[in-house]
């Protein structure tokens, strides 16, 4: 990490001091796409703040702006006003010191790499030594439970294996963020069952802060502490729902009774702003 890259980490730490724990924060965000003559408006005056440590989700209808906030927070989206920032940097700030991960619907892996060194092209692309992160990849294939097929091509493997090889590659960036656009969406229901499982496994491992977009109000519910609503575009903030069922979760917590009251309470929330 160069000289600035630690003076803008010392300065994000200082500012989550001072605003007690402050995680992605978004303040009045709109985003406006002009496409010839045809003027969208994605989103209008996001206000937002996730708590470092939260697990949280995004829901909302089909185009609603969910995909925009989160590339707004990955610095893949511009705003048109407003500000984002990830534990007091911008998100470009917080891009050039790898402070977040990105893992999106579909596992991109390059098909005459092996499995590891598709894990490290991350650490490759930002000039890792070449034992580091291999190093690093290694873990966090073993993370990922994918530990022994390290040497395999992406092609040798199930795509519920190469989705658990995407998020392995977002976790040797040790990211403080995890932003997930839709990453179990293609998989099938016993598949993406599984990783959410494994996925709670890994950010109570990490320590990692989770901001998922997804359209299934039961994966909000079983991955989040807190889940925020969103209405049609332009995509505002309806509701912010705290789902209390406990940090430590495992299949049986769908079967409890707060899981099918989060449920409804979300499918009311989500019907109210259609």
């Amino acid at each position: 990490m160069t000289s600035a890259s630690a003076a803008s980490l010392t300065r994000a730490d200082t500012a989550s001091e001072a605003t007690g724990a402050a995680g992605l924060v978004a303040q009045g965000v709109s985003v406006t796409f002009r496409r010839g003559t045809q003027v969208i408006d994605a989103l209008k005056d996001v206000s937002l703040n996730i708590p470092r440590g939260t697990r949280a989700a995004l829901i909302g209808a089909s185009g609603c702006g969910k995909s925009t906030l989160l590339r707004v927070f990955a610095d893949i989206v511009q705003p048109t006003s407003g500000t984002a920032s990830h534990y007091g940097l911008t998100p470009a700030e917080a891009r050039a010191n790898r402070v977040y991960a990105l893992v999106q619907q579909g596992s991109t892996m390059l098909p005459w790499r092996t499995v590891i060194d598709n894990v490290a092209l991350g650490l490759e692309i930002a000039g890792t030594s070449k034992p580091e992160r291999l190093e690093r990849a290694a873990e966090s294939l073993a993370l990922v439970g994918l530990k022994g097929f390290e040497k395999s091509l992406p092609a040798e493997l199930s795509g519920g294996m190469r989705q658990r090889a995407a998020i392995a590659r977002a976790l040797t960036l040790r990211p403080r963020f995890l932003l997930m656009d839709e990453p179990f969406g293609a998989l099938d229901e016993i598949t993406r069952d599984r990783l959410h499982f494994e996925l709670l496994r890994i950010l109570e491992e990490t320590g990692a802060t989770l901001f998922l977009v997804t359209h299934s109000i039961a994966e909000a519910v079983i991955l989040s502490d807190k889940v925020v609503v969103m209405t049609p575009r332009p995509g505002r903030i309806s509701q912010v729902i705290d789902v209390d069922l406990g940090q430590h979760r495992t299949p049986a917590t769908r079967e409890d009774p707060r899981f099918g009251h989060y449920e409804l309470m979300l499918r009311r929330a989500l019907h109210h702003d259609a």
